[in-house]
């Protein structure tokens, strides 16, 4: 079978057994079983935990803690797993990620610039928004359909591939950049986390208006070397602030009492 009626076979065929929607009912290609995604979630997240230092600030690990589990404890139960695990990882990277398989991790160097509990609640917010919205599934199953010859499916399904694939797995779960492999998020998964991580942080009773702040610290903390939008896969932090505030307006008031987490 010539190569382009083989991919245009898969790609009917994914149509046909592989879409989906989205929390915010964008349609998506989602080829992977929960329970795959969710398996290579956490092999990933355990090859990351021997090769990257743990904070063993008790102080830290509990403030982050705390924050996780006030935005988790309004997440509804996953198939997949059962339980939601955090992990502070000791370096100066400004950055955080969410795994399928419930796993997070946040980098100290991020609470240099989400200086307090609700703006760090916006990231870890829009980081688990990321796997509510199977956003590691559909970004690898564009891989499959794109790059058939990549075996991306036996890396998925068999344990046995997966230190050939790993760094491949890894940009594709969204975790590839410490492993010199960059395959960011698009901007439209992106602006979706955004809108889902505010809505988790905001039910949960965190201050929904520090998210502005937050990405104007990241805007500065980049000392502009952020690319221009058209040239970047995520949105701008203009961008980001603008949608971040327009989507503020329509918030229903939380329920909860304020949390308080503290470092």
């Amino acid at each position: 079978m010539r190569p382009q009626i083989q991919l245009l076979t898969l790609s009917l065929c994914a149509a046909l057994v592989g879409c989906s929607s989205s929390p915010t009912g964008r349609n998506q290609l989602t080829l992977f079983s929960d329970q795959d995604m969710s398996n290579l979630g956490a092999q990933s997240f355990e090859e990351m935990k021997k090769e990257i230092p743990q904070s063993k600030d008790k102080a830290v690990i509990n403030y982050v803690q705390c924050v996780t589990d006030t935005i988790t404890a309004h997440v509804p139960k996953q198939s997949a797993f059962d339980e939601w695990e955090v992990v502070v990882f000791e370096s100066d990277q400004v950055n955080a990620f969410a795994l399928p398989g419930g796993k997070i991790g946040v980098y100290t160097g991020l609470l240099n610039v989400a200086v307090n509990q609700d703006q760090l609640a916006t990231v870890i917010g829009h980081e688990i928004a990321h796997v509510l919205a199977d956003h590691s599934n559909e970004r690898l199953s564009q891989s499959q359909l794109a790059s058939t010859g990549l075996q991306i499916t036996s890396v998925a399904l068999g344990a046995s591939d997966y230190a050939e694939y790993r760094d491949m797995t890894m940009a594709a779960l969204g975790v590839g950049v410490q492993y010199g492999v960059i395959l960011p998020y698009g901007r439209t998964q992106e602006s979706e986390a955004d809108i889902i991580g505010l809505q988790l942080m905001s039910k949960a009773g965190f201050n929904p208006r520090e998210s502005v702040s937050l990405w104007m610290n990241m805007a500065k903390a980049s000392n502009g070397q952020q690319p221009p939008e058209l040239l970047s896969t995520h949105p701008s932090h203009s961008t980001r602030i603008s949608d971040l505030e327009q989507e503020m307006t329509v918030l229903p008031n939380s329920d909860e009492s304020r949390p308080n987490c503290k470092a």
